[in-house]
């Protein structure tokens, strides 16, 4: 077909998907949304992460369907148990990671007239964080074809509860190993299945920086923490990767126009090209570069109003005040490319370090300590959501038959949105009227501490040279692989996270997977994906009930 030829349009759909505002449905959504919520925040405050509950939503769909009743009847639809497990995670990392968190910050420092305005700032942001991933899912940048590891593995789930059959016998042992393992051994079993789903040199590279921070400064004495290696390193990548997001909305946008003049966003089913978007992929890169220009300057307008609600604008001048706010919202929009990028290779997202990266810098800038506590949790609260719902999207987008029928995909994903804002504005309900509890039993996350440490602190003379040494190998390193590998950003990630174990169960899974597909050729891929999802699965879900055991006992 010719540049001069029109478009191929979809057929149109006569699927009809389910609606989040039914009420059955929407009952349901809500109900769980308020138990996800819950859990998030004690989980939060007791141990210091946010457990995953998508598949407990599903479970408790699946559950459900079984009760003989018509009201019940329509939770048996696999695309009911995507909007219900949308919304609880949803409602789980909104209102844990971008809500109670930030909130946190301020009241440790001493601030506690800012934790109203805060909360409604982050709370805005949360919102506006979600929208901008409905926006650039399935654009060059975040394509719908790429692991988003976490989706995948309750995509499988919610198949083999429907299907039966060799899948759920695979995905059960899948399900048993990852138990197992994380129970008997306390191994992070979630790496090992990411390393059988995600791109084999994002793996090799993820697995290089938690291998490299495990036993570099044990072998040589050498702190890559107080040298800001990784920081340095992530900053680097940062700002290739974010330069690598701007070319692919130069050299997309011109082939993408047909798409766009169409007035259709077209579902890709083809594989990776080299920049590591589909060819064909749903959302143009123009419509990409519009989402970004958006959401940067949405992100300033939350700024804005956090700079006036907190009270901060009356402690600088106006240059510094300026310079602020147009750091802030920058920052707030890369903070969330950086974690959606790293979530959607990998299946981990640093969050909390990327937010440290962004305090850091703005102490190196000069800002007061004020103005710091709202940096650290406006930029805190993006970037959760937007990774959270990226796994959401993957997984409706396998359940909907991956594009086949554009209109219904781009329906569910409609549906899906709306199912992920009933549970923000559930968690937003839940922080708003909880948080005094807490406070007032000093329960906040614990890597508050770090943040106010950090502003109290401020930084040496040798920190911004230690940042600008470690940006240079991290943006080599980002160049070398490209904006499809993600090697720097996923090097920098792996020395975020202080998980030693995590290193070796993703060399393990790449030798399982490429020993299976050796063996048995390429037609074992799709075994070793529900195998995989099933191991995510299975380390979720423990996860979650030792969390909750182990905060409740507390």
């Amino acid at each position: 077909m010719t540049d001069q030829q029109a478009p191929v349009l979809p057929k149109p759909s006569t699927a009809s998907h389910p609606r989040a505002l039914a009420p059955s449905i929407l009952v349901l959504c809500v109900g769980v949304s308020l138990f996800g919520a819950v859990v998030g925040i004690q989980v939060l405050t007791s141990l210091g992460i946010t457990p995953s509950t998508s598949l407990i939503g599903a479970l408790v769909a699946m559950t459900l369907a079984r009760i003989p009743l018509a009201f019940f009847r329509r939770y048996r639809s696999v695309h009911v148990q995507n909007l219900v497990q949308t919304s609880i995670s949803s409602a789980t990392f909104g209102a844990a990671n971008s809500l109670f968190l930030p909130i946190g910050i301020p009241y440790l420092f001493g601030l506690h007239d800012m934790v109203v305005p805060m909360l409604i700032g982050v709370s805005v942001a949360l919102l506006w964080d979600a929208w901008l991933l409905y926006r650039m899912y399935d654009t060059p940048a975040f394509a719908a074809a790429n692991p988003w590891p976490v989706g995948i593995a309750a995509a499988e789930a919610i198949r083999a509860g429907d299907q039966g059959g060799r899948r759920a016998m695979v995905l059960g042992g899948g399900l048993l190993t990852g138990v197992l393992g994380a129970w008997l051994f306390a191994l992070p079993m979630s790496a090992f299945g990411v390393a059988m789903i995600g791109g084999i040199g994002a793996m090799i590279a993820f697995g290089a920086g938690l291998l490299t921070l495990a036993y570099l400064p044990d072998l040589s004495g050498w702190d890559l923490a107080s040298d800001y290696v990784p920081h340095g390193m992530m900053i680097g990548a940062g700002l290739v990767a974010l330069v690598q997001v701007g070319a692919l909305v130069r050299r997309e946008g011109r082939p993408a126009r047909s798409a766009a003049t169409a007035g259709v966003r077209r579902e890709s089913t083809r594989p990776l090209d080299a920049s590591g978007a589909g060819r064909g992929t749903a959302v143009s890169a123009g419509s990409l570069g519009r989402s970004l220009g958006t959401g940067a300057l949405g992100y300033l307008v939350i700024a804005v109003g956090l700079a006036f609600g907190t009270g901060i604008v009356a402690r600088m001048s106006v240059p510094m005040l300026i310079g602020f706010l147009l750091y802030a919202g920058v920052a707030a929009l890369v903070h969330e490319l950086l974690v959606g990028i790293a979530a959607m290779h990998s299946g981990w997202f640093p969050a909390f370090a990327l937010a440290l990266i962004t305090l850091l810098i703005g102490i190196l800038i000069g800002f007061p300590p004020e103005a710091l506590v709202v940096l650290a949790g406006f930029t805190a609260a993006t970037g959760p959501a937007f990774a959270d719902m990226g796994y959401d999207f993957k997984t409706g987008h396998l359940l909907r038959g991956e594009g086949a029928d554009p209109l219904f995909e781009l329906e569910g994903r409609r549906q899906q949105l709306i199912a992920g804002m009933i549970g923000f504005v559930v968690a937003i309900a839940v922080v708003s009227l909880s948080y005094h509890a807490f406070f007032a039993r000093g329960q906040v996350a614990p890597i508050n501490a770090a943040y106010v440490a950090a502003i109290k602190a401020g930084m040496s003379s040798g920190t911004a040279t230690h940042l600008l040494l470690w940006a240079l190998p991290g943006a080599l390193l980002q160049i070398v692989g490209g904006s499809r590998r993600q090697l720097g950003v996923l090097f920098a990630t792996g020395l975020l996270i202080s998980t030693p174990w995590a290193g070796w169960m993703v060399l393990a899974g790449l030798a399982v997977r490429l020993a299976v597909t050796h063996r048995y050729g390429k037609d074992a891929k799709e075994h070793v994906e529900v195998f995989a999802g099933g191991v995510i699965a299975g380390d979720a879900l423990y996860a979650f009930g030792n969390g909750v055991y182990r905060a409740t006992k507390s």
